[in-house]
């Protein structure tokens, strides 16, 4: 098999986001609130991971499906960041878009899922040669299990390790077939209200315990601004985040997952893991939108040495 050319491919949904920030309260019903704080972005969990890996200098192919009129739009925004536009496809309609609106103390969403409706039979049809070709695959997205079953065992003849963050997904966690996919990913990357899904309490030690039973390898939970949490070796490990002053946590959990998986392409413990992770996802929130702030190689090292 020849070598990998990539050292991370990234699946899931991909988005227009239009990002709304600085409003003092909600509107009422039929009023009408201004803000200058607005950005137009390369959205969705999977695009805010491969921009942050390739932030930190890791070649990276986004696999993924866009509407035909906003091919080009995409592909010039993912390069700015230095993101590979090859697993890019036009999907039969339009594309994804969410408007994302926040206060200081919230955000609300409203989405239309677009082409992103296929990208699961995009990961075992087209998309797999790009998969192919990375050291890592992350999964931003809940695959389904039909997808699951055919990519996973590929990927793992390859010697390809994978990862998964599925999102908010209750209907998907609740389904016992997707327990094997949950297994079957080297690491899952739930945050604490999908770890609660999974096991049924907020405490932590019983998440891990859930996993352990379901043959969940590495079994961690990002706790946001509380940091993130792992068991390795019967021990839990305990990382919490480095203070910043947060504007906006939209794609926070994606940034993470971005160093995370750079410590993973390193080699690294859980706990290194971790706080790259951490280090990641705060640093993320310091602008409005998922990409503004996602920290350099450099960034990620000094705050590294200043704070850990």
């Amino acid at each position: 098999m020849p070598a990998p050319n990539l050292d991370v491919a990234v699946i899931g949904e991909i988005y227009v986001d239009h990002v709304f920030s600085g409003f003092t309260r909600w509107p009422a019903p039929g009023e009408e609130v201004t803000t200058e704080a607005y950005t137009r972005e390369v959205g969705g969990g999977a695009a805010a991971t491969a921009c942050g890996l390739a932030r930190l200098d890791r070649t990276v192919a986004l696999v993924g499906l866009v509407g035909a009129d906003d091919r080009d739009w995409f592909a010039a925004g993912l390069a700015r960041y230095g993101v590979a536009p090859d697993g890019l496809r036009i999907g039969n309609g339009a594309s994804g878009t969410t408007i994302s609106v926040s206060t200081a103390q919230d955000r609300s969403f409203f989405t239309h899922i677009g082409v992103n409706r296929d990208v699961g039979a995009l990961a075992a049809g087209e998309g797999l040669a790009v998969l192919l070709s990375a050291r890592h695959v992350h999964f931003a997205m809940p695959v389904p299990r039909a997808v699951a079953e055919q990519v996973l065992p590929a990927l793992k003849t390859a010697g390809i390790t994978t990862s998964l963050d599925m999102g908010y997904q209750p209907e998907w966690l609740a389904d016992p077939a997707n327990r094997a996919t949950l297994a079957a990913v080297d690491y899952l990357i739930p945050n604490e209200k999908e770890a609660e899904l999974l096991c049924g309490s907020t405490d932590v030690e019983a998440f891990f315990d859930a996993a352990e039973a379901l043959g969940i390898a590495h079994p961690m939970v990002k706790l946001g601004v509380r940091g993130a949490a792992a068991r390795e070796d019967g021990h839990t490990v305990a990382v919490a985040p480095p203070p910043v002053d947060a504007v906006d946590a939209t794609g926070a959990g994606d940034a993470f997952d971005a160093g995370f998986v750079d410590a993973l392409l390193d080699g690294t413990d859980s706990k290194t893991r971790l706080q790259r992770g951490c280090i990641t996802g705060s640093l993320s929130t310091r602008q409005p939108g998922a990409l503004a702030a996602i920290p350099d190689r450099h960034e990620l090292r000094s705050t590294h040495d200043r704070f850990y």
